[in-house]
């Protein structure tokens, strides 16, 4: 549970894999990206196999971590290097300086970063003593991790610095910032300590974070205030609390040792906002990267295509259009399909007429249900809350489903609002666990049953979902095929690399 769970699940592998020989390895490890419920077209794959226009066929997230850590591996001692799947870290030393990452206890990636984003990640609050802020890499003395504190938080703690006066020294040059968390090191050691807990722990039954619950417990400075935070889930209070603290105790007095890179960029991709952003805005990581606006595509010169969007190993169909701020992911587009700005649709295949509205989410998920392989085509507006949830039916008009609330989306689609129509029962009431979406025998037709029950929505017309069977977004990652889902990019995949070799005979 969690991505600190998932961290003492493979190390547990790790051992029962190769024995005592483990601790001599250098390994990398991902997380593989969670429920998604911020950026709901990665939740069936994950946020690691994110398409990227970059490369040639097209990078997956994956493949440019590997790219990114590559260095990293050539100075890092026996150990354990942990990173999520949706941040992207740049950065550049000098030719005598290098990150070497091979200290007892953990070492972690530090970066400039304004405040407010501080606010959403972990932060550290260095001793000022130890690092200038100048040059390309510092190793610092960490007092403390705050784990997204508020900005005022992050003030009086000491972690807000002022850096970047400038050559003339004039005063209006500076800016102040935080130095936030990325990649972190643990030392084989440090990593046995933590397996050696999670074996005395037996089954773990609450989320443990690897960047809350591991690095809030070391630096001097730290205390055990955090442990009592859950997030207000009562019957998780006892527990969570009672592991947290035993964690606490275990890594209390480790070190951590901080490496800031003064000259790097923190990217988050975390969000639709984010992905949409940095993949089609003049965003600094399309323009440091050099993202495409078509990559490993066939997009024929009639096809209106805005040089502000962003095409990933997709079909486009003569005469499609594609408006601007939008990513068309491993999908397959006919003729006379409109796709409206800042959207998204993945894995999808729209063959008939469809004015697709901006704003919108589109992703296709194939499921195996009582052993018959279906499909399901999830549907959102790029804004809508997926992670808000209430307790009381009567509550459900708060939650928003492309600009109108549930219960009015309801009532325009014959659905009774129960407490059976949501897959987590009386507890969690949200449009994560609503049955919804209908369940199609083909890809194509579950996109027309979704953008139906959407134009519903936006024209206040009736539109019955009676007669099929309906999935919450929770139980189509429970029921998903990914085998099919492959299946059907790598129909995509041949026939672009069978276009291109027309393309190269000129036939």
């Amino acid at each position: 549970l969690g991505n600190g769970g998932s961290t003492l699940h493979v190390l547990q592998y790790l051992e029962d894999l190769y024995g005592d020989q483990w601790t001599s390895l250098t390994v990398l490890l991902i997380h593989s990206g969670g429920y998604s419920q911020r950026l709901p077209s990665a939740s069936a794959l994950g946020k690691l196999f994110l398409a990227l226009p970059l490369g040639e066929p097209g990078f997956q997230m994956l493949e440019l971590k590997l790219a990114m850590y590559m260095d990293l591996a050539r100075h890092m001692s026996p150990g354990v290097l942990v990173t999520c799947s949706d941040d992207i870290e740049l950065y550049s030393t000098g030719d005598t300086e290098s990150v070497v990452l091979g200290k007892p206890g953990f070492t972690a990636l530090a970066h400039p970063s304004p405040a407010a984003l501080g606010a959403t990640h972990g932060v550290f609050v260095l001793d000022p003593s130890s690092f200038s802020g100048e040059g390309g890499v510092e190793y610092a003395s960490c007092h403390r991790f705050l784990h997204k504190a508020d900005v005022g938080t992050l003030g009086r703690s000491g972690a807000v610095r002022v850096r970047g006066h400038g050559s003339s020294g004039e005063p209006g040059t500076a800016r102040e910032c935080v130095y936030t968390d990325s990649v972190f090191y643990v030392h084989h050691h440090t990593a046995q300590q933590l397996l050696g807990f999670y074996r005395q722990l037996g089954t773990l039954c609450w989320e443990i974070d690897a960047y809350g619950d591991f690095l809030q417990a070391l630096g001097p400075g730290a205390t055990a205030d955090y442990t009592k935070s859950t997030g207000g889930v009562p019957e998780q209070d006892a527990g969570l609390v009672a592991v947290r603290q035993q964690l606490f105790s275990l890594l209390r007095g480790t070190p951590l040792h901080v490496i800031v890179l003064n000259n790097s960029r923190f990217y988050h991709l975390g969000t639709t906002q984010e992905y949409l952003f940095h993949l089609t805005a003049e965003s600094k990581l399309r323009f440091e990267l050099d993202l495409l606006s078509v990559a490993f595509s066939i997009s024929p010169a009639t096809a209106e295509v805005s040089g502000r969007s962003s095409i990933v190993q997709s079909i486009l169909e003569p005469g499609c259009v594609v408006g601007p701020g939008s990513i068309i992911e491993y999908s397959r587009l006919g003729p006379d399909v409109s796709v409206g700005k800042n959207s998204i649709v993945s894995g999808s295949h729209i063959s008939f007429s469809v004015d697709m509205p901006c704003d919108c989410l589109l992703t296709s998920v194939s499921v195996t249900v009582s052993h018959r392989v279906g499909h399901v085509t999830v549907v959102f507006g790029v804004a809508d809350d997926l992670k808000k949830s209430v307790k009381l039916l009567s509550e459900i008009h708060s939650l928003g489903f492309f600009g109108a609330s549930l219960a009015d989306c309801l009532h325009l689609w014959s659905v009774e609002a129960s407490e059976q129509l949501f897959s987590s029962g009386n507890t969690r009431l949200g449009l994560w666990t609503a049955r919804i979406f209908p369940v199609c025998s083909t890809r194509g037709e579950s996109v027309r049953m979704s953008l139906r029950m959407l134009d519903s929505v936006q024209h206040k017309a009736p539109f019955k979902l009676s007669g099929f069977q309906l999935l919450s977004v929770e139980e189509i990652l429970t029921y998903k095929d990914v085998e099919d889902m492959l299946k059907f990019r790598k129909q995509i995949y041949d026939e672009i690399c069978l276009q291109r070799q027309k393309d190269k005979s000129g036939c």
